[in-house]
């Protein structure tokens, strides 16, 4: 006799007796495995991690087949073996997830390395990746330290070891990366460093004197260029992001259609703002991007005089001038500090000054580790000199200029606000906005200093903000030719109590002065006995 088949209850079928001899791969894999918790190490092998949603309709699925009725009564027995086995392993694989869940908790708290590690490191190869993975830990932990720091830690250490793992990484020299650190905030600094592992775009400058952008922008499309706008803050710059020829020996070059020129280049120019028929000084010109860009500002009227105090540099001047065709200019050979004793009166004056090079590390690497801090005091000194003898140069009387351009490629504050704050207390001159649109605002308070309200109106430029190279930009405009000079109203606080005090001295010296007498006086005066024996030899003459 059969059992009766009751079409109404349909029996859910668990798998045959076929199927469940057909093991899968985690089964066949135990064979091999001497551990006996198989399925621990059948997940170790394949990396399985489930989310917990995953883990709870696991679950429930085992829970719903462990309470399904077997198909035969044959095969009563190994289904209940299979539920225990199904059982087993769901429990299994609960623990071991809850294990890896914990290790991955675990590896998301960072933690400082020890003594032991240190030593390590010190031992054994570099590891950057792990450097890097570690760079990107610790800033998270600063950047959030009330609540993912390490208990008993001072925020010094994390600070310690992150500037250590920098100067590691991108090779940089300890001073230059606390110079950055001070500089930037660390969600900032990386992205600085990384900016200047990478070149920036070539970019050209068209020359107005000769040809227009599109009609320049298309002569090199048919030539293999590919080419962009720089943006909308310039209209005579393009971008190349690549070529099939060489940028600097197309015939539009050496027409001189186009000036190779770093996009941080224009910026001083525009801000100049050169008018037709000025006199103009660019005082340190070479290799004369700048100069050229003036000269075709200004529709090569006015005059240009082109400084360089080194006389090779000057070579590459005079090249770019006669290339572009540019004729409104002069080009002399003076040190900068002594141009006010050579000629003066000028309407604009443009002082690209020498620095540390800080803003162009793309360019030159070599300045990671070049610089200290002796380099950096020694260019702030040479600006401020520059900086006043290039004021005196200028003409505050002119009808339409009197300004000043001060640039540099360096992102220093000792190179930059220091400089014109500087500028600001020897000379009657006063900040003026630059005209640019962008950019970021200079610092009115670094660290302990203080500068001047108005420097806000000057403005930096970033690789990671620009993708330009790292530059500083300040206009000035000077009210009067007057040399300002130490006097008794200008001098205050502690300088005026001091000058007090001299005075009182200088007084007191002088009354006790006026009660000695003097060397020859004191020798030619002769004593009481002796003018007493020469008054009575007198009387005697008399008598006689």
């Amino acid at each position: 006799m059969g059992r009766k088949l009751d079409p109404t209850n349909k029996v859910k079928r668990g798998p045959g007796r076929k199927s469940r001899k057909q093991k899968g791969a985690e089964t066949e894999l135990a064979k091999f495995i001497t551990d006996g918790n198989y399925y621990a190490s059948s997940y170790q092998f394949f990396g399985v991690i489930l989310l917990p949603i995953e883990r709870a309709a696991k679950k429930e699925k085992t829970q719903k087949e462990s309470l399904t009725p077997a198909s035969d009564d044959d095969d009563d027995d190994d289904d209940d073996d299979d539920d225990d086995e199904v059982k087993h392993k769901s429990d299994a694989d609960t623990d071991e997830e809850d294990t890896v869940q914990a290790n991955i908790d675990e590896e998301e708290t960072f933690r400082l390395p020890g003594a032991e590690e240190n030593e390590r490191e010190g031992v054994l190869p570099l590891d950057l990746k792990t450097i890097h993975h570690r760079i990107k830990d610790n800033i998270d932990v600063l950047c959030n330290f009330s609540t993912k720091r390490e208990e008993g830690k001072e925020r010094a250490e994390y600070i310690s070891l992150l500037r250590k793992d920098l100067c590691t990484y991108y090779s940089y020299n300890n001073f230059l990366i606390e110079k950055l650190m001070d500089l930037f905030p660390l969600s900032e600094l990386v992205d600085f460093l990384e900016a200047n592992e990478i070149h920036r775009p070539v970019t050209i400058r068209t020359n107005t004197l000769k040809t227009r952008r599109r009609d320049l922008a298309q002569a090199l499309i048919n030539r293999g260029v590919n080419l962009d706008p720089i943006g909308k803050w310039s209209k005579v710059g393009l971008v190349i992001y690549d070529s099939s020829v060489p940028i600097g020996a197309t015939p539009e070059y050496l027409a001189g259609h186009y000036m190779l020129q770093g996009a941080s280049s224009f910026l001083p120019v525009m801000a100049l703002s050169p008018q037709e028929g000025e006199l103009v000084l660019d005082m340190s010109s070479a290799p004369g991007g700048k100069t050229t860009y003036i000269a075709q500002l200004m529709r090569n009227t006015g005059m240009i005089v082109a400084n360089d105090a080194n006389a090779d540099r000057l070579k590459s001047v005079v090249g770019n001038i006669h290339r572009l065709g540019v004729t409104n200019s002069v080009v002399c050979n003076y040190d900068g500090r002594q141009f006010p004793k050579v000629m003066g009166g000028f309407d604009r004056v443009l002082l690209d000054a020498p620095c540390s090079g800080t803003g162009v590390i793309a360019k030159d690497p070599a300045v990671k580790t070049s610089k200290d801090e002796a380099d950096i005091l020694r260019s702030a000194h040479l600006q401020k000199e520059l900086l006043l003898s290039a004021i005196d140069s200028v003409n505050a009387e002119s009808s339409s200029g009197g300004y000043l351009v001060y640039c540099t490629c360096s992102i220093m504050v000792e190179e930059n606000e220091w400089v014109v704050d500087y500028a600001l207390k020897k000379r009657n001159v006063k900040l003026v906005p630059t005209g640019l649109d962008f950019g970021k605002e200079g610092f009115t308070r670094f660290r302990e200093r203080r500068f001047h309200p108005t420097l806000q109106l000057t403005r930096r430029f970033y690789p990671h903000s620009h993708n330009m190279d790292g530059f500083f930009v300040a206009k000035f405009k000077k009210f009067s030719n007057v040399i300002p000079t130490m006097s008794e109203e200008t001098v205050t606080g502690a300088d005026a109590k001091k000058n007090a005090a001299n005075k009182k001295e200088g007084s007191r010296f002088e009354k006790q002065a006026k009660k000695r007498k003097t060397p020859m006086a004191a020798k030619n005066r002769i004593g009481k006995n002796k003018f007493r024996k020469l008054k009575h030899m007198l009387q005697k003459f008399d008598k006689e």
